[in-house]
């Protein structure tokens, strides 16, 4: 086998986790990105894209995450040789589950692996911010869980001060994806720069709260808890039928209900597997004539070798 090759699988990862503004991310299992690198000394290039909206993702090596995240950790390893990446998209483009994300954080973490060397978190979290910035914006709420695994807090995106937080019980999520985009640049670019007072501290006592129950598995807290006052009032006009699909999870037994990220794609927090299909069945049913997919998975690990 070509030592200079290798593939990584990168999971969905649900931004925010409601009140947790680019600060908190959920990874979630059985869906994701697969991303191979291999090392070569001609152009970089993008070898094939298949799956998912494979037909919308650039072509261009300097327009592709993968790729820039790829080079970005090559340069910085001190590695002048070029990269041919292949992807498979598992996840929608502008979908509200990691997809650049997943795309940026397999490029790091297969680059590193086909050099052979046992890479530090931040060198990753550096190289794959690379490839976000430049089709997303510079946010790690998606890459430090897709990396990391599990519940993630980002202290602070400028210092890559990332925390891998303990979950104690085993939740299920559910994700539910309506057939239209929202890009993500456009959906932040609609939220105000500054909150008032009082909203600002309700959000961080959400925020504490949401990370309180996961580390505790009080779902009850939880409930309580999993309420964004920030983003989600302001984007709901972008997906139809939002209040009608939180309500659905709501009756189907959700611990709690928000948008992903950016959007379309509206998440479900769960006990257990059995609660979050019929969390996920309810809120499809709830988009009407909407026509939408869905995903449950367990809270996921990061990203790996294939």
């Amino acid at each position: 086998m070509n030592k200079h090759v290798a593939t990584v699988f990168a999971p969905a990862s649900v931004g925010n986790v409601g009140p947790g503004f680019d600060v908190l991310g959920l990874a979630v299992d059985g869906i994701g990105d697969t991303v191979t690198v291999e090392l070569t000394s001609s152009r970089s290039r993008i070898a094939s894209v298949t799956g998912r909206d494979a037909e919308l993702i650039p072509r261009e090596a300097g327009k592709n995450a993968a790729t820039i995240a790829a080079l970005a950790f090559l340069r910085e390893a001190g590695d002048r040789r070029e990269v041919a990446v292949t992807i498979h998209k598992g996840l929608a483009l502008s979908g509200g589950m990691g997809g650049s994300a997943a795309s940026s954080v397999g490029g790091a973490l297969a680059t590193a692996l086909a050099l052979g060397v046992n890479p530090r978190t931040d060198q990753l979290l550096r190289a794959a911010l690379a490839g976000e910035s430049a089709v997303a914006g510079r946010h790690l709420d998606n890459i430090a869980p897709c990396l990391l695994g599990g519940l993630t807090l980002v202290r602070s995106a400028e210092d890559l001060d990332v925390v891998a937080l303990p979950v104690q019980e085993p939740w299920w999520v559910a994700l539910v994806t309506p057939e239209i985009r929202i890009q993500t640049q456009e959906a932040r670019r609609i939220l105000p720069t500054q909150l008032d007072r009082a909203d600002w501290i309700q959000q961080m006592a959400n925020a504490a709260g949401v990370v309180a129950a996961f580390i505790t598995g009080d779902a009850e807290l939880l409930k309580r808890s999993l309420v964004d006052g920030y983003a989600e009032p302001r984007r709901a006009p972008l997906i139809p039928r939002l209040q009608e699909v939180k309500q659905a999870a709501a009756t189907a037994g959700a611990l709690g209900c928000s948008i992903s990220g950016s959007g379309p794609t509206v998440f479900a927090i769960a006990e257990d597997q059995a609660s979050a299909h019929s969390c996920a069945k309810a809120m499809q049913k709830a988009f009407h004539e909407i026509r939408a997919s869905f995903h449950v998975g367990p809270i996921g690990r990061g990203a790996r070798a294939l």
